[in-house]
């Protein structure tokens, strides 16, 4: 049963994608193009893709200044939006004994009070049955070794998606919960262990508008590996912790 409204024609979208610079955010806005929306990109910094159909706003989605100023361009470029993908974020291995309290504060920042404030300046230009979708991550099921701060701030925004649907829905919008295993783009590269099901930036993108398409609540891939995290969810502390230390080696 879609949770959604299925998407038959992406042509003519107007989608605003944060965090577009590198892997998941860049797969995203090239494919969209390919498919015949319009895209908005953002990033601290500039980014250039040769095509009609994409504009480019520079915007830090920590700082709500920079948001606003980014959401009056778009009001005044668009209009309204059809979609949000609020992808911006940031990956930092961590573990208990070795805890940088300033880095973990950033990764807070970005990765969740980020989001919050992309949702917050961006539904002041989303039409009736526009649409959010949140980019969390598997991480967020449940602990992980060296997610110590990651994890925590994907857990944060399943959690908020979630209430963001039950708000959101009775009045038209859609939201997407999107929640990928391992892709590999310039944060995953900083993990220090060999990750399975290991998947491009390009395959992301394709199940996430597949899954939007479908009209899909929560967008979860490879599933070869996302249904396994999502089994480990239900099991007992004493199991599932042993399992993941056994598994894991840490």
């Amino acid at each position: 049963m879609s949770l959604n409204a299925k998407i038959t024609d992406w042509h003519g979208k107007v989608i605003w994608i944060t965090g577009a610079s590198t892997g998941i955010g860049a797969a995203l806005a090239r494919q969209l193009l390919n498919i015949g929306a319009i895209v908005i990109t953002s990033s601290r910094t500039a980014i250039t893709l040769t095509h009609a159909n994409t504009y480019h706003v520079t915007c830090d989605t920590t700082e709500l200044a920079s948001l606003a100023l980014a959401t009056q361009k778009i009001k005044s470029q668009f209009g309204t939006l059809d979609l949000i993908i609020a992808n911006a974020g940031n990956h930092a291995p961590m573990r208990a004994d070795a805890i940088d309290a300033k880095l973990a504060a950033q990764l807070v920042d970005t990765n969740l009070t980020g989001t919050i404030n992309t949702v917050a300046c961006g539904l002041t230009l989303l039409k009736p049955t526009g649409g959010i979708a949140i980019v969390a991550s598997v991480a967020g099921y449940r602990g992980l070794p060296t997610g110590l701060i990651y994890g925590a701030t994907k857990a944060a925004l399943i959690n908020f998606t979630e209430t963001l649907y039950l708000d959101l829905a009775p009045k038209g919008h859609q939201v997407y919960l999107i929640n990928p295993g391992f892709v590999k783009t310039p944060l995953t590269d900083k993990n220090p262990f060999t990750m399975p099901a290991l998947i491009s930036p390009d395959e992301a993108a394709k199940a996430i508008i597949l899954g939007m398409t479908k009209g899909q609540f929560e967008i979860h891939f490879p599933k070869r590996f996302t249904w396994f995290m999502q089994a480990l969810r239900h099991l007992p502390y004493s199991w599932y912790f042993w399992l993941i230390h056994k598994g894991t080696g840490l």
